[in-house]
């Protein structure tokens, strides 16, 4: 009895310290720390990352439009060279009336003349879930990356510090970047809203050199492109890669079925993706089934292992 007493508490003690590291994890990351493979936001919102180390360029939290607010900017270098870059952004809802998130979902992105998930003329590809305060969000776009960091058109957009560690570490930027913005919030699907971006230069794709940098006069703007096929292909590629991500992002989130936007229009691969995806599942729950017939599994830890996989 005591051996039982004496091993219960080290599993309790085990488990608080599981889910300690587990929470320092999702707060602990500094400016200047190296990620790779995957990072940490909370349990639940675990991000696997393109291959490479990933630095930590910036971190803020702070109340966002009265929203209790995360944000993580990294970028993966090459000779102090930026190459890719990554922003995650984490808003509580939990405890807030329902017209101060919607003001901020309103304002955010739907009455923001600077950005949102509308059409604008330098936006390549729009694709909106919107329903209520529910709202599912791609954006593919093309920057002038310099204005973006130094002269923003939107001036609550500037970042000092992030400006300073660019300044300090001797950081290099690309002219041009291509960018996709994913956001989705649900009160169905939790308290928390989510926005991610992903950036890179075109270069790591292969592009032709860019004569043209302003967002207006660029090779990549839905109105030139088809003047240079080449970009025209670089950005298709973007395009499918950005659609990829945003089904992994729907997944990671936990995206209600009803709210998923269709994307099999933007990469042929994506019906692929959902549908290996359908089969992992059904492979998961043949291989229980085998289990439980054989006597391996009871009837409830059958049930309870099924639940989880489908959840």
């Amino acid at each position: 009895m005591n051996n039982m007493k004496n091993f219960s508490l080290i599993f309790l003690v085990c488990l608080i310290f599981f889910f300690i590291c587990a929470d320092t994890n999702a707060r602990g990351y500094r400016v200047d720390d190296v990620v790779e493979k995957q990072f940490v936001m909370n349990k639940k919102f675990q991000l696997n990352l393109p291959k490479g180390k990933w630095v930590v360029a910036h971190r803020d939290i702070s109340d966002y439009y009265n929203l209790a607010t995360k944000v993580y900017s990294l970028v993966r270098l090459e000779n102090n060279f930026v190459v890719e870059w990554i922003q995650i952004a984490e808003m509580k809802t939990i405890g807030l009336p329902e017209h101060i998130v919607n003001r901020a979902l309103l304002t955010v992105l739907f009455a923001n003349k600077y950005d949102g998930c509308y059409e604008r003329p330098e936006y390549f590809v729009v694709k909106v879930y919107k329903k209520g305060n529910t709202h599912n969000c791609l954006v593919v776009d093309h920057s002038d990356v310099h204005k973006d960091i130094y002269t923003p058109d939107d001036p609550d957009d500037t970042n000092p510090r992030l400006k300073k560690w660019i300044r300090d570490n001797n950081i290099q930027l690309p002219s041009v970047g291509l960018s996709s913005f994913h956001s989705y919030f649900s009160r169905l699907a939790g308290d928390k809203w989510y926005l991610l971006q992903y950036g890179i230069d075109p270069k790591i794709l292969n592009a032709p050199k860019n004569n043209f940098i302003s967002e207006e006069a660029s090779e990549y703007h839905k109105n030139n492109i088809s003047n240079y096929p080449e970009h025209q292909n670089i950005m298709q590629k973007w395009v499918s890669i950005s659609a990829k991500r945003h089904i992994e992002f729907e997944n990671l989130i936990k995206v209600k079925e009803r709210h998923k936007l269709d994307l099999n229009s933007l990469s042929p691969s994506t019906s692929t993706l959902s549908k290996n995806l359908s089969n992992d599942i059904l492979d998961q729950i043949n291989k229980l089934n085998d289990l439980f017939k054989s006597g391996v599994l009871t009837k409830d830890e059958f049930e309870k292992a099924k639940k989880k996989i489908l959840n």
